[in-house]
């Protein structure tokens, strides 16, 4: 099946009739949010919309917040962390209690100096042998998983490669056994798909849905931890970590353990699967990627697919001081999202947005957070899985197609795809 005009925008909606709050938006086809998305950056590059109805729980949280639509915007609020503050939340467009920030987001929902202190504590443990081991696995696991893919004939991508790939990896990272990952991956799922139905329990609100999985990952993070032996994990080290005399608490290793279920599993399943569509949109580039799958052209391949796929559509941070952006002013406690997704497809900074390009150099793209202090910390791990998997596919099934589109995920916050059919 061609999916040749996946990419390319459709502009049906007049600035005026488009509504970031309105849940129903996320529900339009991909074609028609990106479409938005341009108009919005041409005609309204900060825009104002009301808190949407289905976050309130209460008339304390009414308000509004801005969207910033614009690259140079979104880049130069990235790299102010002084003016666009995290530490009422990041993950959130309305301010969440202090327990929520702990459970989702960890130091993403932090500012200096504590923000400083545990990236840090988490940096110490990446030690560049540990990196190295980690490399080596995504290797090997890529090979396993479009092996088993391949001999199946027909599959699911985001089933058979996708996501046990990542996840996998955060397992190693963390000495999870293989036989937990799907326990790992449901509660996930249900943290980032709280908008779909497919992944809330009829009996739950997505409030309740999220937080019950925030409990059970916490409570499994505990118990890991208790009998986690093995000094060559992630898991020995960040229990270990001692940076200015401070070790990581219960809590916050918890919280970091979903933070990278979040950036390091969700982020890079939806990377790669958006990949898969772009190799067959784009297939003069995937003949020249097959031709030559240098480790230069792999790289850039890789930062191609987070630009393309931007699976994280905004981050939020509030504003500190007076500011303007786009000539918009902003004042102390505005609520404001940087749409990476937006940002990521501006035209005056990329020269055709929609497209896949191997030849992209220049302008870095904003898939991995913006290049300020909240810059993913996991953004070399995602591109080494992206490379692997890009190696992999074209290297054993170099005449893969799509069975039917990409369904997409009901989501605000994460770009994603729940399921890609393909063979070989």
């Amino acid at each position: 099946m061609s999916v040749d005009g996946w990419f390319e925008p459709v502009e049906e909606l007049a600035a005026h009739e488009i509504d970031l709050s309105d849940l129903g938006f996320w529900q339009l086809p991909h074609a028609l949010r990106e479409g938005a998305f341009r108009t919005l950056r041409r005609e309204r590059p900060v825009c104002e919309f009301p808190i949407p109805e289905w976050l309130l729980a209460d008339e304390a949280q009414q308000g509004s917040y801005y969207a910033v639509m614009r690259y140079d915007d979104v880049l130069s609020a990235s790299r102010d962390p002084e003016t666009f503050t995290s530490g009422r939340g990041a993950v959130s467009i309305i301010d969440l209690p202090e327990e929520f920030l702990e459970f989702f987001g960890s130091l993403i929902n932090t500012d200096d100096p504590r923000h400083a202190h545990l990236r840090r504590v988490v940096l110490r443990a990446f030690t560049p042998r540990r990196i190295e081991r980690l490399d080596a696995e995504i290797g090997v696991v890529a090979q396993r998983l479009v092996r088993e893919a391949k001999e199946q004939g027909t599959f699911d991508f985001v089933r058979a490669i996708a996501a046990p790939l990542p996840l996998r990896i955060i397992g190693e990272i963390m000495g999870i056994s293989p036989d937990d990952d799907q326990f790992v991956l449901e509660r996930s799922q249900r943290i980032l798909g709280a908008l779909d139905p497919e992944f809330v329990a009829p009996e739950m609100s997505p409030d309740e849905s999220i937080l019950t999985a925030a409990l059970e990952l916490t409570e499994f993070m505990g118990d890991l931890a208790r009998t986690n032996h093995d000094p060559d994990t992630v898991m020995s080290a960040l229990l270990d970590a001692d940076v200015d005399g401070t070790h990581l608490s219960p809590s916050e290793l918890a919280s970091f353990f979903i933070l990278l279920l979040v950036a390091g599993n969700e982020t890079t399943r939806n990377a790669l699967s958006v990949g898969m569509v772009a190799l067959s949109a784009f297939a003069i580039e995937r003949r020249a990627l097959i031709a030559d799958m240098s480790t230069s052209k792999l790289n850039s391949a890789a930062d191609e697919v987070v630009r393309l796929a931007s699976p994280v559509v905004w981050m939020r941070r509030t504003v500190a001081r007076p500011t303007e952006l786009s000539g918009i002013p902003l004042a102390t406690g505005d609520r404001v999202l940087l749409m990476y997704s937006s940002a990521n497809r501006d035209e005056s900074v990329f020269a055709d947005p929609y497209r896949f390009r191997l030849d992209r150099e220049g302008t870095r793209h904003l898939g991995f957070g913006g290049y300020g202090p909240h810059h993913c910390l996991g953004a070399h791990l995602a591109r080494a899985e992206i490379v692997a998997v890009l190696r992999e596919v074209l290297t054993s099934m170099p005449d893969h197609e799509l069975l039917g589109e990409p369904e997409m995920l009901v989501s605000n916050f994460i770009s994603g795809v729940k399921r890609l059919p393909m063979c070989t």
